[in-house]
């Protein structure tokens, strides 16, 4: 053995670094990342999109320099000298007039964390309950819905939970520790733990230190999220409240109860274990509903909830013999609905004269089918009615493009032959012809 890797074995022995090993690319690197990983990676992120961080480099200036940008990456973090830098805080707008707070990470840091996420994800996705929906391949918001308004039916009661400030309040030494007992790799622990202690820049310039929490915005939050919760509420409830249905996306959570005073000792319960993991329950957004319908007819004060932008609540509905009945059923919320009007409204169609119908249509054809993909799967009717703003738009516009049709009344009937001749010229009115769902 060369002189040289006897001192290399030595020198790692005595200062407990990693030991310098062969790359499977071929070049000697402390940790066995590989150039494919981060091309994986970059192909995720790309797919996903999203903002530039605190360097303002965007997707498109990233792949200016695509090649020397990845290399740069993964020469960083294969030799363990990659460090992230502070994420930049965005603030979105609340349906309470409270904002959201995000922190965007740069692209390359998004990479970064792809890289980890992928290769801990599929590990980790297979210890967690088959009642946690949020963030998890195979699993999406309408698995968690269809399963809540299944046992709306059955269970009269539901504890409608809200965790307050969730992913900023997630203690960093819990996290660690259970992420520590499924992640072994040197290289993954290390990161995952520069990125919890990862500064934020406010738009003032001014970097805050993070003692408690996780981005939300970042790559691998909403998994590390899940990994905490899964051990404060999951596994809690499976060994104390065995009984005791849920559905939970990241930190949103009902639970089904067979009473209200069943409610009531979870509720309590509940609050004592959130605080012992460093949580608090929003004292006025946690409630206890009851499912009132044809079958659970009980008079109580409280009889609606909303869930992932939908409102459960008694609905007319038909039962399976074809009969009228009361169901406790979703619908899109309103505020889901506010926030579509208010998107109509800022698209300004009427000023929009230059277009012709079909471009017109072109022009917000994604983002309609959206709403429609998600929202249309419960209560489609109610989301009918709040598409019907979109019409009135059109309507506006044609009164401004057409002289023949500055008359309202005019322009409503070009609008319903318009839609009876061609239904597939905006994605909602196709909707029309649909039952109420």
């Amino acid at each position: 053995m060369a002189p040289e890797q006897r001192g290399g074995i030595i020198q790692s022995a005595v200062t407990g670094q990693p030991r310098v090993g062969r790359n499977p690319d071929g070049q000697a690197k402390p940790f066995e990342i590989t150039k494919r990983q981060v091309f994986e990676a970059y192909k995720r992120v790309k797919a996903n999109r999203g903002g530039a961080g605190v360097d303002r480099q965007s997707l498109k200036e990233f792949d200016e320099n695509l090649g020397g940008n990845r290399y740069k990456l993964w020469n960083r973090m294969a030799s363990g000298s990659y460090h992230p830098p502070p994420v930049r805080r965005v603030e979105i707008p609340k349906g309470n007039g409270a904002v959201r707070a995000l922190g965007i990470p740069t692209v390359s840091d998004r990479i970064a964390q792809m890289v980890v996420k992928e290769a801990i994800e599929p590990d980790m996705d297979r210890i967690f309950h088959p009642d946690s929906y949020g963030y998890r391949p195979g699993k999406s918001a309408h698995h968690a819905l269809s399963k809540a308004r299944k046992r709306c039916w059955r269970r009269p009661w539901v504890l409608d939970m809200d965790i307050k400030a969730f992913f900023d309040t997630i203690e960093h030494d819990l996290l660690m520790k259970a992420v520590s007992k499924h992640v072994k790799v040197k290289w993954q622990l290390l990161y995952i733990e520069r990125w919890l202690k990862v500064p934020v820049k406010h738009p003032d310039g001014r970097l805050e230190a993070r003692e408690r929490g996780t981005p939300q915005g970042g790559v691998i939050s909403p998994l590390l999220a899940n990994l905490f919760l899964h051990y404060a509420f999951d596994v809690w409830m499976k060994k104390h409240w065995p009984g005791t249905e849920f559905e939970r996306y990241a930190d949103d959570i009902i639970c089904h109860c067979n009473s209200e005073k069943q409610a009531g000792r979870l509720r309590q319960e509940l609050t004592e274990r959130f605080d012992s993991c460093g949580l608090a329950l929003h004292p006025d957004k946690t409630k206890i509903v009851y499912c009132k319908s044809s079958y659970f007819k009980q008079t109580y004060a409280e009889i609606s909830f909303d869930f992932l932008g939908f409102t459960f609540r008694p609905r007319s509905t038909r039962s399976f013999r074809g009969n009228w009945m009361v169901g406790f059923t979703p619908a899109i919320s309103r505020k889901s609905a506010k926030r579509i009007r208010e998107s109509i409204n800022e698209w300004e169609l009427p000023r929009k004269q230059a277009l012709c119908l079909k471009d017109l249509s072109e022009v917000v054809r994604s983002r309609v089918q959206g709403w429609i993909n998600y929202y249309g799967k419960f209560g489609i009717g109610e989301l009918r009615r709040v598409l019907f703003h979109l019409d009135e738009h059109i309507i506006r516009w044609a009164q401004r493009k057409y002289k023949r049709l500055h008359r309202r009344a005019r322009a409503v009937k070009w609008l319903r032959l318009v839609r009876k001749t061609c239904p597939d010229q905006f994605a909602h009115w196709r909707l029309y012809s649909r039952l109420v769902g």
